[in-house]
Parts: structure tokens; C-alpha cells; sequence
């Protein structure tokens, strides 16, 4: 059984990933996630542990950069910078990718506007989350709580909050294809309702100027 930075007997392999292994197990009693960023054999060592440092620490400080911006994001207990983990609370629920897949729409149109609300929040303090998956939200009696930020960055610019909502838009044609379009306007009404119709305009401007542009690259 292989064992943590923090000491934990890693239980469960959740997912495994390019950057990170993600598990469930026991701190102090209490389930919790554990996120490792794995050292990459190809390349430098030093460069390696810095980058994965580094990583730790961004991620961690989105997680609560998150919660101050009005948006529930697992509790953190832990962070090894060195050794590249993260301990935070297990969130139990389902899916929103599950949810949407499973009940109709008009069950889930609330959570839809609130995860509109939720990413304009985010928005509003700068942060651009950068893997607006479905698989990424749990809902549960607490409501919706964003998870993984691991790929998440700070920026003004109005392109990068588009891109943002452009993944969430992609996400959902791939994987909701017959409820894709409702789905993403609920979502464009929830973050209309903090951010303000004009910005929404503005985000939709952009993505379609995204969408052009990627219609129309060419790879030489």
C-alpha cells in the first residue's frame, strides 16, 4: 500500500493523471482526498521539484482564493510543497456530468444557473479556473462545489474569462449533446445575474471570435 508525504495509507486510487494521482483515504480519522504530483523522471530534478512546488502551491492558494470569491471548494488540511501533496476534504455527492446524464433538465436547471454564478464569481476576482469540466462540480445537500485547480491561473483579460466559458461550452456539446444548448444558456443566466448582460455579450462576442478562429487555423 503505497503511503503519502503526510504519512496516509493511500486506500484508493481515484484517478490518475498526467500531473497527479489522486486517492482516498484516512487523516486523523477522517476521509479525505489526497492529491500527489509525481515526479517526472524525464526531466531535470531540480527543475522538476520547483515545478511541482510551485504547482502545489498555486492550486492551494485557488482553492482558498475560491472560497473568498463566494464559491465552495474542498477544505484543505494539508500541503507538502516539497513533496507535492495536497490533503483536503473528500466532497461526497455526484457528479454534475452523472446529474446531467441522468435527470431531466428541469430538475437540474437550477444547479445549471448556479454554476453560471458560481464561474461570474470566480470571474469577478480574476481567477480563471482553466478545466470547467462537468466531471469538475459535485452536487450535494451543500449545493455545487468546484473541484480541481489545478490548471487554474489569474487574468483581466476578457479572452481568457471566454475561453473559460468556451470549455464549458465544448464540455457539454460532447458529452450533452441533446441538452447542450439549454444547458449552456442556464448557465449564460446565472453568470448574467452577477456579472451583468453587457459582460455577457461581450463573453459572447469573444467566443465566437474564438470559434472563428479555430474554424479557420490552418496547420502548415
Amino acid at each position: 500500500m503505497a503511503v503519502g508525504s503526510s504519512g496516509c495509507a493511500l486506500e484508493k486510487l481515484l484517478k490518475k493523471g498526467a500531473e497527479a494521482d489522486i486517492y482516498v483515504t484516512k487523516w486523523f480519522g477522517e476521509e479525505v482526498v489526497t492529491k500527489i504530483r509525481k515526479p517526472k523522471t524525464f526531466m531535470h530534478p531540480k527543475l522538476d521539484a520547483e515545478l511541482r512546488r510551485h504547482r502545489t502551491i498555486r492550486e492551494a492558494s485557488f482553492l482558498s482564493d475560491a472560497k473568498d470569491a463566494g464559491v465552495l471548494t474542498p477544505f484543505i488540511y494539508y500541503v507538502d510543497s516539497v513533496k507535492g501533496e495536497i490533503v483536503m476534504e473528500y466532497v461526497t455527492g455526484k457528479r454534475l456530468k452523472d446529474v446531467l446524464l441522468a435527470e431531466r433538465l428541469e430538475k437540474v436547471a437550477p444547479v445549471c444557473e448556479e454554476l453560471g454564478r458560481c464561474i461570474a464569481k470566480l470571474h469577478k476576482k480574476n481567477i480563471i479556473h482553466g478545466d470547467l469540466s462537468t466531471s469538475n462540480f459535485i452536487i450535494n445537500d451543500r449545493a455545487l462545489t468546484f473541484i480541481d485547480f489545478g490548471l487554474s491561473s489569474t487574468s483581466q483579460r476578457l479572452e481568457d474569462k471566454a475561453v473559460d466559458l468556451h470549455l464549458v461550452k465544448q464540455v457539454l456539446k460532447s458529452a450533452h449533446g441533446k441538452i447542450w444548448e439549454k444547458v449552456f444558456q442556464l448557465v449564460l443566466r446565472g453568470y448574467g445575474e452577477i456579472a451583468g448582460s453587457g459582460q455577457i455579450d461581450a463573453l459572447l462576442a469573444k467566443i465566437k471570435e474564438i470559434e472563428r478562429r479555430g474554424r479557420y487555423a490552418r496547420v502548415e
